[in-house]
């Protein structure tokens, strides 16, 4: 559960001009992997943040537990089945293999249409659209209540001492194979100096978790080989990547920074909030 690190590097003042380059993190990949994850840097520019919820953990008891884990672990088993139909669908595209692309196509949309999580999240999405809240505030109830995990969105947004951190993850079918257990995902991440004071980035921290609830805590020096000065009113924007070998998982973690004005200040930590990493996303448009 490393991370693949890109480099996207904006001001987010107009006139101001963004520079991009790769400056990838795991050795062990091979450089045409790391030509495609920048690509994927490109794309993630027009990403939409959202609002960040939390998870909820609910009633007590043995009985409680096991039934939220098996439920969990019916959810990771789906996960698995939709990420697989998708690829599969996208190499017989691929391949012109238009028939079988057809039919799991139309595989992919049963599935999308009995799968409780999607079915419940489009109710949702539908009820407010119409304005019928009591509908909406009952359909997240009864999703609470099967997948309390799914609750957590593919996004995040914490602010700590006047620095906001906004954050949003996609799924990367492309650069997934679900038949062997590796899947992709590719976050953003902006940082705004809200404060009047200037700022740098000294180091970061990520706690990885994946669905079988196993983690990882990963510290490093800066954030893409760089320990960014960030000024007031003026932000430092970058995308990485982190592979894992569930369908979904979680991130959350810190960035360790420091006031420049003064010589001999303490550092503090900014909170990066939790955020998903899922197969299935959360229902809610990339910006």
């Amino acid at each position: 559960m490393n991370s693949l690190n890109m480099k996207m590097l904006s001001g987010f003042n107009p006139g101001t001009t963004a520079t991009r380059s790769w400056t990838g993190r795991l050795g062990d990949l091979e450089a045409p992997t790391r030509r495609q994850w920048l690509n994927c840097g490109n794309r993630a520019r027009t990403w939409r943040i959202t609002a960040c919820a939390s998870i909820s953990s609910g009633g007590g008891g043995s009985g409680g537990v096991e039934s939220q884990r098996e439920s969990e672990s019916s959810f990771l088993s789906r996960s698995q089945t939709y990420a697989l139909l998708k690829q599969k669908m996208e190499v017989a595209a691929k391949s012109e293999d238009y028939k079988e692309a057809a039919r799991l196509r139309d595989s992919l949309r049963l599935f999308e249409e009995e799968e409780p999580i999607l079915r419940l999240r489009r109710l949702i999405k539908e009820a407010v659209a119409n304005e019928r809240f009591e509908d909406a505030a009952r359909y997240r109830d009864e999703l609470k209540d099967i997948a309390p995990h799914s609750l957590l969105k593919c996004s995040s947004d914490a602010t700590t001492l006047g620095v906001r951190v906004q954050v949003r993850s996609v799924y990367i079918e492309g650069r997934s194979q679900p038949s062997k257990g590796q899947y992709f995902f590719a976050y953003r991440i902006r940082i705004t100096n809200n404060s009047d004071r200037p700022v740098q980035l000294l180091r970061r921290h990520w706690i990885i978790t994946d669905a079988n609830g196993k983690t990882e805590n990963v510290w490093g020096i800066g954030v893409i080989g760089e320990q960014p000065v960030i000024l007031p009113n003026n932000g430092f924007e970058y995308s990485s990547a982190c592979p894992l070998s569930t369908p979904s998982g979680r991130m959350e973690g810190d960035f360790e920074m420091k006031h420049i004005d003064k010589v001999g200040l303490k550092t503090f930590n900014v909170a990066i909030a939790p955020f998903s990493l899922s197969t299935l996303g959360d229902g809610t448009e990339i910006f």
